[in-house]
């Protein structure tokens, strides 16, 4: 079902709700870039049926929020507006007090893809106890050399002739993103220009206020940063951060979305498989 509301910086962010029966947490789902919410459908439907109500926002210069940020110029989609990744940021916090709102007796999950898990890295850094799991797919150790910042098809350009190839082994996945409206292909330094980009980086902070439970998931093939780059993340995450339960998971041949991938399934039952001790069902 569709929402909105309004951020702290006077823009209009929709997002959707999939409530579930007697929920035993809340889960807030952060895409990636140049994508949206509805991508999200079959997670959000799984996570559902295994308990869980979902949260899903087109964030900032995206989806729904964005092509009304952008007057319906689907050509700009991607693009952050005034106050960029900062005010991006921000927005996903406001999400998270929305849904603590709504949800006030409920653990609160943040599962975040790509870029949702980059801006996830950079809220626990400042917010850890607002949440009591962090999941972060497709994500990266965010420092120059270990996670790239060039063009992430390259080594896939060969598999189609989409551009969209290091998404998924499953062509459907890289030309549905084609054929999404939605949806656009426009390198990150592009839409939000250097200096954004070069927010991205950082590593976790040092002793984060909760030691909350974080799983990292990857495909070994993710041009973004695959294994060796997750594995430094998880090392961080333990003795930068004070973390005493971080999981890697890496799914070999696997690329960028796991959550859309030939194995999508082994990806879904491993999250709530890694979710259910951590987060106990309501009696």
């Amino acid at each position: 079902m569709q929402h909105d509301f309004t951020d702290d910086d006077g823009v209009r962010i929709f997002y959707d709700v999939y409530p579930a029966e007697a929920p035993r947490a809340a889960v807030q789902l952060s895409h990636g870039v140049g994508e949206h919410a509805g991508r999200y459908l079959a997670l959000a439907e799984h996570l559902v049926g295994e308990g869980y109500v979902v949260y899903a926002d087109d964030h900032r210069g995206h989806g729904r929020t964005g092509l009304e940020q952008w007057n319906g110029d689907a050509s700009k989609l991607g693009r952050l507006g005034p106050g960029g990744l900062r005010a991006a940021v921000r927005s996903v916090r406001a999400f998270t007090r929305l849904i603590r709102d709504a949800e006030p007796r409920l653990p609160l999950v943040y599962v975040g893809h790509s870029w949702g898990s980059l801006m996830g890295q950079m809220i626990l850094n400042d917010h850890s106890a607002d949440y009591d799991a962090a999941v972060l797919s497709g994500t990266a150790y965010r420092v120059v050399g270990s996670m790239n910042s060039g063009d992430l098809n390259k080594r896939h350009a060969h598999l189609g002739t989409t551009g969209a190839e290091w998404l998924s082994r499953d062509p459907a996945v890289a030309q549905a993103f084609i054929d999404d409206p939605m949806t656009t292909l426009v390198p990150l330094q592009k839409l939000f220009g250097m200096a954004d980009a070069a927010r991205l980086l950082g590593r976790p902070a040092r002793n984060l206020e909760r030691d909350l439970p974080l799983l990292i998931q990857v495909g070994d093939d993710d041009p973004l940063g695959g294994e060796a780059s997750a594995r430094k993340l998880e090392r961080a995450y333990r003795r930068r951060s004070g973390l005493t339960d971080v999981t890697t998971i890496v799914y070999p041949g696997a690329r960028h979305e796991i959550f859309n991938e030939t194995n999508r399934e082994e990806v879904f039952a491993d999250l709530t498989a890694w979710l259910d001790p951590r987060i106990p069902a309501r009696g």
